[in-house]
């Protein structure tokens, strides 16, 4: 692989005010899986989207990589997984400022193939004191094999978890997508999602998997958590039904999104 240290501490910062019409949007997106708070958990993750033009692009529909995001030799990428530090709630009608800084990038071996992965830190600030920062993980991965796809087992039972249920259709990927201004193919294009990326169907978007689960942290806690952080575990798709669950022990919260037909867990977090 290539060196790509060139890439390292490449950064750039844009604001958003967070306006009535996005809290609205949001709140009836997520309805039903969204804890009791004046400014909705989450929310930050629609605010100052990559904005680009139908030719900058990729065969995915994200963002041509060679932009910001180094173009590592893998087609495919999605989101991994990350961390959240929570400083203070926004308020409706924050100005947010995001600066995005790249961490890192790396390679390694998987058991599918070569992976790539790329790490960013944000910060989301409001009159120049950070609300939150975040470290995101992105992942890049080789064009599927065939038979490659394995069966994960099921997870351990949580026989007293605190759980929250949703079946995620069509119409829920549509809209988050839009929320978020993501336009990812494997959210909406079920020819793209199967044949090309050799997904089941439609996967639904992990950062709508990890709001689920802040937002069951927050309800349950009673207030937005200190940290909060969460890794894919395997794809979910749409029309599923899931479970949101929650375990409490002396360190914190265990959570997870866990699917009720063969109980294979999709995302795992750990809030505090």
């Amino acid at each position: 692989m290539n060196d790509y240290a060139d890439w390292i501490g490449r950064s750039y910062s844009r604001s958003e005010p967070i306006s009535e019409r996005l809290v609205r949007e949001y709140r009836a997106t997520l309805a039903g899986t969204l804890a009791e708070a004046e400014m909705p958990v989450g929310l930050h993750w629609c605010l100052v989207p990559d904005t680009v033009t139908p030719d900058q692009l990729g065969r995915d529909c994200h963002p041509k990589t060679g932009l910001f995001l180094p173009a590592l030799p893998l087609p495919r990428r999605m989101w991994a997984g990350g961390e959240i530090e929570f400083h203070a709630p926004f308020a409706p009608g924050d100005l947010v400022t995001r600066e995005t800084t790249i961490d890192d990038v790396t390679f390694k071996e998987g058991r599918s193939g070569k992976l790539g992965f790329v790490t960013q830190r944000h910060v989301y600030s409001v009159g120049g004191v950070a609300r939150l920062t975040e470290r995101q993980d992105i992942v890049y991965r080789e064009d599927p094999k065939p038979g490659q796809a394995k069966t994960p087992e099921a997870a351990e039972e949580w026989p007293d978890a605190t759980a929250w249920q949703i079946t995620p259709n069509s119409t829920l990927l549509f809209r988050f997508s839009s929320l978020t201004f993501n336009g990812h193919r494997i959210h909406y294009d079920y020819p793209y999602a199967t044949g090309v990326e050799g997904y089941e169907g439609l996967v639904v978007h992990g950062p709508m998997q990890a709001v689920w689960m802040m937002n069951l942290a927050t309800h349950i806690l009673g207030h937005l958590p200190a940290r909060f952080s969460y890794r894919g575990l395997t794809p979910l798709i749409c029309n599923l039904p899931v479970a949101i669950e929650a375990r409490q022990h002396e360190g914190g919260i265990d959570l997870r999104v866990r699917r009720m037909g063969d109980g294979v867990a999709t995302m795992a977090a750990q809030a505090e």
